[in-house]
């Protein structure tokens, strides 16, 4: 072959068309195979580029399907949230029931205090009626001395020995077992007129006349002795006080009373009177005792009655104390009963009790059921997701625990539970902050799942971005390339003819030879 010597248009058209054929080649693979980089030896930089591109795109890829789990595991617990809360609104519900339903008692706690004459809503501060089972010792103190039957009922400086008491003024009033001797004027007594200088030894007189009341002094002491029926005394403000009768009392002008702490109230301190604060009407007294759980009345014989309200039905009246309740006054030696259930009320609360219990057991299994492959945000488990090929870019999602423990809830015991508005109202409350926590989860949630799915959106378009950009550095144009393999067609045609026509030459000269 070293020998063959060609003519140099025929090597010329050798070399042209096997160029043409190498050319075609190449662009029916990249036809065949839609690239035209099909390795590092086509365009090393746009081939490893675009291997880089696409290593980058699939690493992405494959994160996408924890992504989506997180996404699916962000919906669980959403989905678990939103029956917690429809859960939670009806245990809500069933302690509305309890604040819809009859008062679970037949008798609240209550006190009532002895007759107040004259006492009306409008006006509590008439004078007291008192009733004495026993004798009443008038002008019983220390500096009296023994009352002969001259002593006046009246002086002039107070501080006579001899006088019962002083200040008395025509016009004033005592009455005993509801006959009412009256103070005028003058030294003679006549029935029920009193005069003011006469002596206390007339004064018994009449009372005895008039209402069989004995009397007796001794050492400076004057007993009053009721028949059978009993005593009571009463009189115009301030008359009782001036016969020394400060004991018993003239109306709650002045007075204080104090009721201890009931049912979780706030203890009541009381003052009667006109001043600034003080409690003169029935409305003024309510106002008091309402943060205590109380409410008063007042029936048509003057006694005041404090009983407990709905809220507090199930619990018993605090103590009573103040002067209003010292010896012989109209709050004197009150102590309240415990109420008296309803057991047809308290049955039903009792079931009341149980729907609700049944009620929290479903919120503990509903939250333990909110998971998702696994991982359960209503459990305290935590979702990690990452987002890049390198690992550098991560979101960790802390779950909660929304069991009735994790929402402050707690099951309720019949019988202690629900008695009353009060108890509750209690439950309500804690129902309400736990309804607060699972909105607020919620909303975290919500945040967190529109996060992730942003990310998991941009993920998506990143690769497509990646893919797009290793494309356009390894694919072939298909036209560009269908046009190429039409055109070196063309030009391998061309230059077989040209290589013909170059050995047709040489043939002629052969057949010279010839």
């Amino acid at each position: 072959m070293s020998g063959i010597v060609l003519s140099a248009s025929v090597r010329q058209n050798l070399l042209s068309l096997q160029s043409t054929a190498q050319l075609l080649a190449t662009t029916q693979n990249n036809l065949s195979t839609g690239k035209k980089v099909n390795s590092a030896l086509d365009n090393p930089t746009n081939f490893f580029t675009a291997q880089g591109l696409d290593n980058r795109a699939s690493d992405i890829s494959n994160l996408l399907d924890g992504i989506g789990n997180g996404v699916q595991v962000l919906q669980a617990a959403n989905t678990g949230i939103t029956s917690l809360q429809k859960l939670v609104d009806s245990a809500k519900s069933i302690a509305n029931q309890v604040l819809q339903s009859s008062v679970g008692y037949s008798t609240k706690s209550n006190v009532t205090s002895t007759a107040l004459t004259g006492a009306t809503a409008t006006d509590l501060l008439a004078s007291s009626t008192t009733a004495v089972t026993g004798s009443v010792v008038l002008n019983d103190n220390t500096t009296a001395v023994a009352i002969t039957g001259s002593t006046k009922l009246s002086g002039t400086s107070g501080t006579s020995s001899n006088d019962l008491a002083t200040g008395i003024t025509s016009g004033e009033t005592l009455v005993v077992n509801g006959t009412t001797f009256s103070f005028v004027t003058g030294t003679s007594s006549t029935g029920t007129s009193i005069g003011i200088g006469d002596s206390v030894t007339n004064l018994l007189s009449a009372i005895q006349t008039a209402t069989g009341v004995t009397s007796s002094i001794t050492a400076g002491a004057i007993t009053l002795t009721p028949p059978a029926a009993g005593l009571t005394l009463s009189g115009s403000s301030g008359t009782l006080a001036k016969l020394g009768l400060s004991a018993v009392g003239d109306g709650l002008s002045g007075q204080t009373l104090t009721v201890g702490a009931t049912g979780g109230g706030t203890a009541t301190s009381i003052t009667f009177g006109l001043g600034t604060g003080q409690v003169k009407s029935l409305n003024d007294l309510n106002a008091k005792l309402a943060a205590n759980n109380l409410q008063a009345s007042i029936d048509t014989s003057g006694k005041i009655t404090l009983t407990t309200t709905n809220d507090a039905a199930s619990a018993t009246i605090g103590a009573i104390g103040g002067t209003a309740a010292a010896s012989s006054q109209a709050f004197n030696g009150l102590t309240a009963a415990a109420p008296v259930a309803d057991s047809t009320a308290q049955t039903q609360r009792s079931s009341l009790v149980s729907q609700y219990n049944n009620v929290l057991a479903q919120i503990n299994t509903t939250a333990a059921d909110a998971s998702f492959n696994g991982v359960n945000l209503l459990n305290g488990d935590t979702l990690k997701l990452t987002f890049n090929e390198n690992g550098k870019s991560t979101l960790s999602i802390t779950g909660v625990t929304f069991n009735t423990g994790g929402l402050g809830l707690s099951t309720l015991t019949s019988g202690t539970d629900f008695l009353d508005n009060n108890s509750a109202n209690k439950v309500i409350t804690v129902l309400n902050s736990a309804s607060s926590t699972l909105r607020s989860e919620a909303s975290t949630l919500g945040s967190n799942l529109s996060v992730v799915q942003i990310r998991q959106d941009f993920n998506k378009n990143l690769i497509n971005v990646l893919q797009t950009g290793s494309s356009n550095l390894t694919l072939a144009d298909t036209n560009e390339e269908a046009a190429n393999s039409q055109a070196l067609s063309t030009r391998q045609s061309i230059a077989v003819s040209a290589l013909s026509l170059a050995n047709q030459s040489q043939a002629s000269v052969l057949q010279l030879l010839r």
